[in-house]
């Protein structure tokens, strides 16, 4: 039986940032498997036989690491239970539900391995595909996402994918012909450095491009979900969406300034051109719908360009005045 993993030194090269050495085999490194846990009572106990299996028949060196997210239904006791039965399985029970980036920060957090790989709870992602991810992050890349020959989710799910991948390439710099997922591999340097970044909107596939040099993708297959329907709905894809938008880019608002300038400029037009008219034509039309309509519409882009302002501001006092930006309600390992 493979030993507890323990808490290796560290192989990063300070100077580079990379490994030092070169990593012949995957029994070389010691691998976290971080994988957060929300409402998934009913397939959460056969994900970690499935990942269980898939390291232990490898026979490489791993630490399993389940964070439950505010689940609603019986997810803790299940993990719970796991953690306090194997040496290899740490459980996190944070206080309520912050979202599955804040998980994967508390469980990276918690992490000891060279690499951490971060896959969902409702085996979408077949375990047996991370062995991909670890062969090709042998390669000598710090991140390696998965690649979906194709993806097993709804309508409204691929389109939200395909917009979130359109944010990364203007935000994050995404790589020409880069596929990016939450099923990933990174390395030890990469997630130190994800941990140590203050920012209360954590991100962890903007961040990961962010803070690699050398990012790959490799082909894996995603499988349709076995029980139940997924938690990761229209709502929560939009408030990705303006998470990313409102706390990595300047992009909103440099939007808003461009439709302030183009109503500015309509304006300027329009009044120049009203001027003219009562200056050289007869009239006898007062002019005041012309002014409330002026008055109306640049009040409301006023108040428009505020409440964007607004949004910076709220999300920078978060980001400047928190400490953590979620709290472990209990730890249980064996």
């Amino acid at each position: 039986m493979l030993q507890p993993m323990t808490k290796r030194p560290r192989l990063v090269d300070d100077e580079r940032g990379t490994l030092s050495g070169d990593p012949s085999s995957p029994e070389d490194f010691s691998y976290s498997v971080v994988i957060p846990v929300y409402n998934s009572e009913d397939i959460v106990d056969r994900t970690i036989d499935a990942v269980l299996e898939v390291f232990e028949s490898a026979g490489l060196r791993h630490q399993f690491v389940l964070v439950n997210d505010g689940s609603r239904d019986g997810s803790w006791d299940v993990i719970s239970a796991r953690a306090a039965q194997s040496p290899h399985i740490v459980a996190l029970d944070l206080l309520r539900n912050y979202g599955q980036h804040h998980a994967n920060v508390a469980g990276m957090r918690e992490a000891t391995g060279d690499y951490v790989i971060t896959l969902d709870d409702d085996l979408q992602n077949p375990p047996d595909q991370a062995l991909l991810l670890i062969q090709k992050a042998m390669e000598g890349h710090d991140v390696v996402f998965g690649r979906f020959e194709r993806k097993q989710a709804r309508g409204y799910r691929r389109l939200g994918s395909r917009a979130i991948s359109m944010i990364n390439r203007r935000v994050f710099d995404q790589p020409p012909g880069l596929a990016v997922s939450n099923f990933r591999i990174l390395r030890r340097d990469v997630v130190e450095r994800i941990c140590g970044s203050r920012t209360a909107h954590p991100y962890i596939t903007g961040q990961a491009l962010m803070f690699s040099s050398n990012p790959a993708d490799v082909l894996v297959r995603h499988d349709p979900r076995p029980v139940g329907t997924s938690n990761y709905g229209l709502r929560r894809i939009a408030s990705l969406v303006l998470a990313i938008l409102f706390s990595y880019s300047v992009f909103p608002l440099r939007l808003a300034a461009g439709i302030g300038f183009a109503v500015a400029g309509g304006s300027f037009l329009l009044g120049l051109f009203y001027l003219v008219r009562a200056l050289f034509v007869d009239s006898s039309v007062p002019g005041w719908t012309t002014i409330a309509v002026l008055l109306a519409l640049m009040n409301g882009f006023v108040i428009l360009l505020l409440s964007m302002l607004g949004e910076y501001v709220v999300r920078t006092l978060n980001a400047v005045s928190a400490v953590t930006t979620y709290h472990v309600a209990r730890r249980v390992s064996s």
